[in-house]
């Protein structure tokens, strides 16, 4: 069991992952690993020597093929095992898509559209809070991505 708690940016610190929500012609861009028939956010593990943004910035393009794109960071969240407290700390961004290319060689099979999340995710305790939280904020703003 998994829960995720959303924070105000650069709250925690020790990040582990970034998470790119993003929007690619009004719609939400998720990606499906070969490995598994659910969908995706883009991100994952921020490598030594990555800030959150550089790690968001490759794992966009490596599980997109973004090429053109508005990054921008938006809130933090910890995702643990609330009976051990085991989890890890990241930063949530969000991105609107101008362009993508292919996917490069990666562990990624395809990319697609959504104009909701679909019923299978990869982390249905995870995705549906940061979207939530993205949600919730953008009532206050004129965007058309989420």
């Amino acid at each position: 069991m998994v829960v995720c708690h959303t924070y105000p940016l650069y709250t925690l610190k020790e990040y582990r992952y970034v998470v790119v929500l993003s929007c690619y012609q009004g719609n939400i861009l998720l990606s499906r690993h070969k490995a598994r028939d659910t969908w995706e956010t883009q991100g994952g593990h921020i490598e030594p020597g990555e800030t959150p943004l550089d790690a968001a910035r490759r794992e966009l393009y490596e599980e997109s093929g973004a090429l053109e794109f508005d990054l921008r960071a938006f809130c933090d969240y910890r995702a643990e095992n609330p009976k051990t407290h085991c989890g890890a700390n990241g930063v949530v961004f969000t991105a609107v898509i101008e362009k993508l290319g292919d996917i490069p060689e990666s562990e990624m099979a395809e990319v697609r559209a959504f104009a909701q999340l679909p019923d299978a995710l990869t982390y249905p305790a995870i995705t549906p809070v940061l979207f939530a939280k993205l949600a919730e904020e953008e009532k206050h703003t004129t965007s058309e991505c989420f």
